[in-house]
């Protein structure tokens, strides 16, 4: 089996509530998404997708997407996509870095891979545990009685878990957890995400402020020697996330008993093989996840189910179904949420299929 073509299509992906706000002002309407489509020559496709937060989150943009395509593609045809390490060194190896650009397509091919054996995508992952996992909801950035408002309705369609946008005024971000750490029961997790938005000294504060709550506090600051300075002045269990973005800085983190909880985002990895392998490397070490993406819809949503369905139950410490927020759904077969749970489909493969009427024609095609 041979790639013979490679496709870019675009869908813009509006969310539910008119906007998504997290630290230092940064907000998306309209998330802009990438599908891609692998061809081969047995007649077997294959689809991924990928999603940037905005330009101004990771060091990713959707444009980039689909520029780098058109530079990695002509690389792959011809390549076996079953193969899924030996493509994914040949992709290293013609486009230094840029992972985000190479998730799509490695995505794609575990779709094609799960097609071609007849299993869905989290037996080849690993194995598929228990009926479903636990999601969790992430709140946009408001005031503190809004965003608690808000966690009362997640609460009520089932979510026991909630990820506070913070990361702006530490006054504020003060009361924002401790207005909705009192909506909450016993059992029920509360993160405060700051996506890097603290100062160092400004995350003291803010940690020192909610020493009395049950809460975890999520990359207070932009760089990791700041976050580890933060993580030795504090109790409250840790979680990293943008500067966990290969195995190197994952083995850092543990030799530096940085986190206790890890963010694991496909295309920060480069896609479902990488990701998988920093998921086995935290099983391993015992370092407990939340697998998840930056953004997306049906695709992202899908991938995000088989490697989160693939992951130990007692390392799973959560896992997002981003198809939820938005309005548009643009595949058959797409994981839905049921009362704060998800489940990876049985299907073969990925499990979904786009509708080609909402996609429209291809932005890019590549072939050999």
């Amino acid at each position: 089996m041979r790639i013979t073509a490679i496709r870019a299509y675009r869908i813009d992906l509006p969310l539910k509530e008119g906007s998504y706000k997290w630290s230092g002002g940064k907000s998306v309407s309209v998330f802009d998404s990438t599908v891609v489509e692998v061809k081969t020559d047995a007649g077997v496709t294959g689809y991924g997708e990928v999603c940037p937060l905005g330009p101004f989150y990771l060091p990713a943009y959707a444009q980039g997407v689909r520029s780098g395509l058109l530079e990695l593609g002509p690389h792959l045809i011809g390549e076996d996509p079953t193969d899924l390490e030996r493509l994914n060194r040949r992709m290293d190896s013609a486009l230094l870095g840029h992972p985000y650009v190479k998730s799509g397509i490695d995505m794609a091919c575990w779709d094609i891979l799960g097609k071609v054996t007849g299993l869905p995508v989290c037996k080849l992952l690993g194995g598929r545990y228990g009926e479903d996992f636990a999601l969790y909801r992430a709140i946009s950035q408001e005031e503190p009685e809004a965003m608690a408002t808000k966690v009362a309705a997640y609460r009520a369609e089932g979510y026991q878990r909630f990820q506070l946008k913070v990361g702006g005024d530490p006054d504020t971000d003060i009361e924002r957890i401790r207005a909705v750490r009192a909506c909450l029961d016993a059992g029920e997790i509360l993160v405060a995400d700051a996506n890097t938005g603290w100062l160092q000294h400004q995350a003291m504060r803010v940690a020192g402020a909610v020493r009395d709550l049950d809460v975890y506090i999520e990359q207070p600051c932009r760089s990791y020697e700041e976050c580890l300075s933060v993580r030795r002045h504090t109790d409250l269990p840790f979680v990293l996330d943008e500067n966990i973005d290969s195995l190197q800085m994952l083995l850092r983190g543990h030799q530096d008993a940085a986190m206790d909880v890890v963010n694991i985002k496909i295309s920060k990895f480069g896609g479902l093989t990488r990701a998988r392998q920093a998921r086995d490397l935290c099983a391993s070490i015992g370092v407990a996840m939340t697998i998840e993406d930056s953004w997306g819809g049906d695709i992202v949503t899908a991938a995000i189910a088989h490697l989160a369905h693939s992951t130990p139950p007692e390392l799973l410490f959560t896992s997002t179904d981003f198809n939820s927020y938005v309005t548009v759904s643009f595949c058959e077969g797409a994981p839905i949420r049921r009362q704060g749970r998800l489940a990876a489909s049985s299907e073969p493969g990925l499990g979904v299929r786009p509708d080609f009427a909402q996609l429209g024609g291809a932005l890019l095609e590549v072939r050999g």
